[in-house]
């Protein structure tokens, strides 16, 4: 099977404008994200409809194409970047343009849920630990996932799920393993072409949380384990943030 990452990336952004060409030591945040995805996929590009962005790309010799300033998510950029740079391959894989820490050991994970045959779209999970402590299982900025026993995802929200009704809440963490939702997609190009033109669902606009589309109209996702921490950037803090684990884990 051949695989293309797509990495939409928007300059404009209400919490962190410009937030793609915020510098993270010394490089673009899209660069970064771009340097770990090129090279693990058989292709990579980004897509943007903002001019700063594809001259940044371009100057570091990456791949960019522009697409509609109307896309109401990525999901709906990757998939026109597909139909002009995309014909032929199998599988399309949307990268969060503000992951720039993302592995190739997640890439892989990601690409092994198509090794079943009835995998229409693919994602990631990572397990909380107890290190990670209660308030980042209770974050709404970091949502759940509940998986069934083929390892397809059940449902995605904001809040905690399951709810341990027989335990306290501070031993949540201790009793049952909760999984945190990486959001990092795989779809067939047959099933990217087919989501994008559903209309919005009661529950995604519940919880606003696209996944949740495709679920309530029926179809199934496959999730991968990662172990990897990933640090997403949302806003400034997070830049700062991410600017710190550069250094302690002397990436370049």
């Amino acid at each position: 099977m051949k695989f293309i990452g797509i990495i939409p990336a928007r300059y404009a952004s209400t919490r962190f404008p410009g937030k793609p060409l915020a510098l993270l030591g010394g490089k673009p945040v899209v660069q970064r994200v771009y340097e770990q995805v090129a090279g693990i996929l058989d292709d990579a590009w980004v897509a943007t409809d903002d001019e700063r962005i594809e001259a940044t790309v371009k100057a570091f010799g990456g791949q960019v194409v522009m697409t509609s300033p109307n896309h109401k998510s990525g999901t709906d950029r990757c998939y026109e970047a597909y139909t002009k740079v995309g014909r032929g391959f199998d599988v399309v894989v949307n990268i969060q343009g503000d992951e720039p820490f993302i592995r190739p050991s997640q890439l892989q994970a990601v690409k092994a849920c198509f090794d079943d045959e009835t995998t229409q779209i693919a994602t990631l999970v990572k397990p909380f630990t107890e290190a990670d402590g209660l308030a980042a299982l209770e974050n709404p900025n970091s949502p759940k996932v509940v998986v069934d026993g083929r390892m397809r995802a059940m449902y995605f929200s904001r809040s905690v799920i399951p709810y341990l009704r027989n335990h306290p809440r501070s031993e949540w963490l201790s009793c049952h393993t909760f999984y945190k939702h990486i959001g990092l997609y795989a779809y067939r190009a047959e099933t990217l072409r087919a989501v994008t033109a559903l209309p919005q669902s009661p529950l995604e606009l519940a919880e606003s949380l696209e996944q949740l589309r495709w679920l309530e109209n029926g179809y199934r996702i496959k999730v991968g384990v990662s172990d990897v921490e990933t640090i997403g950037i949302d806003t400034p803090e997070d830049l700062a943030q991410a600017e710190i684990y550069l250094k302690e884990h002397g990436i370049g």
